[in-house]
């Protein structure tokens, strides 16, 4: 199955973002992907977090999702739509939202980020709580490849990265994390993180980040990737728009599982 992780650089334009995200996306469907994943918050980046307020949408409704639905059905392709918020009962939060729609252009999966991101040092300093609402439920979804097999793929976002425990629950074969990790942490624990959540998962590893300056001057890491189940590179685009595509072989993971058979020696739950 061949997979691609879309690099963004977002910005305040939800119109601009959205076309962006298109251009790279049919340039997926066009290299003859079959699943295309976009980064965290790839409609809207703005110059301050409760920007998102303005631009949420109903769950099931909105221009963002009706085109993530057009997509994905035109281009005949598994899109994951990195991140977009949802509107909650709260008017002065939002959920951070991963959607899944399939090559009919149905919505068949949602994960709400579980793990809110808080950083400080120096004159650097972030906490997502201020806006966000966090989500409370793991979330994946099956998917029937061309290649004959059903890939189980399981939803992640950013922060969760850290939390290895939310990947033992998803059981999955290819674990998605769409990102938009800053400059300063990015550098320091991003590859080495993503490394560890395939071998310790036996699971290929899709990650698609935001990678450059952004309206806000805030700087992002980037660094898209896809790893193998032994935690081998088998692509990546640093900094700046791109894209980052690879074959997910079925055989490599049966044989990586077969071969350390990790996964069934585990004790502690």
């Amino acid at each position: 199955m061949k997979v691609a992780a879309v690099q963004m650089v977002s910005g305040q334009d939800v119109s601009a973002n959205v076309q962006a995200a298109e251009r790279a996306l049919s340039e997926a469907a066009d290299q003859g992907a079959e699943l295309a994943l976009l980064p965290e918050y790839f409609c809207l980046l703005g110059r301050s977090d409760r920007d998102k307020l303005a631009v949420a949408e109903q769950p099931g409704q909105g221009p963002i999702q009706d085109s993530l639905s057009r997509l994905a059905q035109r281009l005949g392709l598994w899109i994951v739509g990195g991140t977009l918020p949802l509107a909650t009962a709260n008017p002065e939060q939002v959920r951070n939202s991963s959607l899944v729609f399939n090559p009919a252009g149905e919505q068949v999966a949602r994960y709400d980020k579980i793990h809110l991101f808080r950083f400080s040092q120096g004159g650097e300093s972030y906490d997502e709580s201020r806006t966000l609402e966090r989500g409370h439920e793991v979330a994946g979804f099956d998917l029937p490849s061309c290649d004959g097999h059903t890939w189980r793929v399981g939803l992640s976002v950013c922060y969760d990265l850290r939390f290895p425990e939310l990947y033992r629950q998803l059981q999955a074969d290819l674990l998605l994390v769409p990102s938009a990790f800053t400059h300063t942490t990015g550098q320091a624990h991003w590859e080495v993180l993503l490394r560890a959540r395939a071998i310790e998962n036996l699971a290929f590893v899709a990650a698609a980040a935001q990678g450059g300056v952004h309206d806000n001057g805030r700087r992002t890491w980037g660094h898209s990737m896809l790893i193998d189940p032994w935690g081998e590179l088998l692509g990546q685009h640093r900094e700046g728009p791109g894209l980052v595509l690879a074959e997910l072989a079925h055989e490599r993971l049966v044989a990586v599982r077969t071969q350390l058979p990790a996964l069934t020696h585990r004790v502690l739950p």
